[in-house]
């Protein structure tokens, strides 16, 4: 395992190892220059059951992020370079390649407001990482912040397109089998704004 300094990253990547899912943890601090621009480096490069190999990009959230009343469920916010950088090396890996989101959710709620029952433990912690695929969060984000070039998809519409790390790697070759969270009967995932 490398030595990965962001908890959220560092439980990804515990996952992926439990699973014995191949992959290749990116060096975070190198960023790569194409045409003499600085291009954001993804975090790993995974290998999925269907031949399709993944370029993650992971964003750690709380799960409810806030305090009090004001509690927040599915923030999915990134920036306009992380979508960027994505891009450009979904580009240059071409056909075989898909670049991705995944959003380590730490779990800090009820257990019974979880996004997924499907839970990894780490470091006496809990995670759920929801996958979304770049050209997806594309076609459904929506400026946060300007001030921040920050970007992100309404909570409902996410639901829809968020599904678990584990469905979207254990299915082989039957895409349809993954289901978006409202689609898998969690009164959890279909409640929560």
């Amino acid at each position: 395992m490398s030595r990965r300094h962001i908890h959220y990253e560092a439980a990804f990547e515990d996952y992926l190892r439990s699973q014995g899912t191949p992959y290749l943890a990116v060096d975070e601090k190198k960023r790569a220059i194409f045409s003499g621009a600085k291009v954001k480096s993804f975090d790993f490069l995974v290998y999925r059951p269907n031949g399709c190999t993944c370029l993650i990009d992971v964003k750690g959230r709380k799960f409810p992020s806030g305090s009090g009343t004001s509690k927040r469920y599915w923030e999915n916010w990134v920036t306009q370079d992380d979508l960027d950088g994505l891009g450009k090396w979904q580009d240059v890996f071409g056909s075989g390649f898909e670049s991705a989101l995944v959003f380590a959710y730490w779990l800090v709620g009820t257990p019974d407001r979880y996004p997924t029952t499907r839970i990894h433990p780490f470091r006496g912690q809990y995670y759920a990482f929801m996958y979304v695929s770049l050209d997806a969060y594309r076609q459904h984000c929506r400026v946060r912040s300007p001030k921040w070039k920050t970007v992100t998809v309404p909570g409902r519409t996410f639901r829809d397109l968020a599904v678990p790390i584990q469905a979207t790697f254990d299915v082989a070759d039957n895409p349809a089998a993954i289901k978006p969270m409202r689609d898998q009967g969690h009164r959890d995932a279909r409640s929560l704004g």
